[in-house]
């Protein structure tokens, strides 16, 4: 019995790892499944701080302001 073609290279997973990491990302686990579909599955940012704030961020966090008196189908 032979293994027939081999569906993926380890020169494409280790691009694949690399654009991770170059993203700034650390890698927990590679998949490829029998299609050779490469999957990479990473934990979490690799150094704090390398995610850029969104000053977004807080105003969308925050609560929206009622105003007494102001109906929305009143319009």
């Amino acid at each position: 019995m032979s293994r027939g073609p081999s569906t993926f290279r380890q020169r494409d997973v280790k691009a694949a790892i690399k654009a991770v990491v170059d993203a700034g990302y650390e890698v927990a686990r590679v998949e490829i499944d029998r299609d050779g579909k490469i999957i990479i599955v990473p934990t979490r940012a690799a150094a704090a701080g390398t995610v850029e704030e969104n000053p977004w961020d807080e105003v969308l966090d925050e609560p929206p302001t009622i105003r007494p008196g102001v109906s929305r189908s009143s319009r």
